[in-house]
């Protein structure tokens, strides 16, 4: 039985869109507000692939109960097509679309939903796709969440930034030429989605002299995480929930 006391009230007579940022995969990294807005919405939708359930709805699993109606959504592609192409971009606009409709279609009908995300849903979280699309049109919340940077700067063996340290947070996904005017040796910096530029940005930090100070994380806050220099990091792709982080020149050892 749900409790509508603890979700939004509905003044338009639809439901409540809420996107709920998950963390970065431990389940007590869940906020409370998270676990309260998640156990009392009705129907709860994630992205998943087509092989499981995904690592938000899996960090839910024990607030999600048998009442709930469960609304995967579920990615045509993942890594099969370059994500630079045009075909991938259709793809994956159109699976937007559609998620965004199935959405709209329980919130039509007076039930609030509550769309997981993992890390900070607007943090290159999937769920802005969705929020975008519907945001003129239902009332909406956005929980923020444990960023997965957060979680992989704990894991280091000092702070990531101290005093006047300033922070910059770039994808890993772009070119050499892009990685080497955005990798600043003055800042702290947190590279997100490393794939397979790995080899080339442990390159990229030795020749700007900051290799000393960098850390390879992977898959921070799981059981299966790992942490490392960056300079011992493994050969080759690195997993999707990887990063690097390079604290700030300001930090003290």
């Amino acid at each position: 039985m749900f409790n509508n006391a603890s979700v939004q009230p509905a003044t338009t007579g639809k439901g409540h869109l809420y996107g709920i940022s998950t963390g970065p995969g431990d389940p007590e990294l869940l906020t409370l507000k998270a676990v309260r807005l998640l156990e009392n919405c009705p129907v709860v939708a994630y992205f998943c692939k087509r092989s499981g359930r995904g690592r938000a709805r899996t960090s839910c699993e024990a607030h999600i109960s048998p009442q709930h109606e469960e609304l995967p959504m579920v990615y045509p592609v993942t890594n099969e097509i370059p994500h630079d192409s045009r075909e991938y971009r259709q793809q994956i606009e159109d699976f937007f679309e559609e998620s965004a409709q199935a959405v709209a279609r329980h919130l039509d009908a007076g039930r609030s939903v509550a769309v997981l995300n993992e890390g900070d849903a607007f943090f290159y979280g999937s769920f802005m796709h969705i929020f975008l699309r519907l945001k003129d049109r239902y009332e909406s919340t956005v929980v923020p969440g444990v960023g997965a940077m957060m979680a992989g700067g704990a894991l280091l063996p000092h702070p990531l930034m101290m005093r006047d340290d300033q922070l910059r947070v770039i994808p890993g996904t772009m070119g050499e030429k892009a990685l080497r005017a955005s990798i600043d040796p003055e800042r702290a910096t947190v590279i997100m989605k490393v794939g397979t530029n790995l080899p080339l940005l442990r390159g990229i930090a030795s020749d700007m002299g900051i290799l000393e100070r960098a850390w390879y994380v992977e898959k921070a806050s799981m059981p299966e995480e790992q942490v490392m220099p960056l300079a011992e990091a493994p050969e080759g792709k690195a997993p999707y929930f990887s990063m690097i982080l390079i604290p700030g020149p300001g930090v003290r050892v």
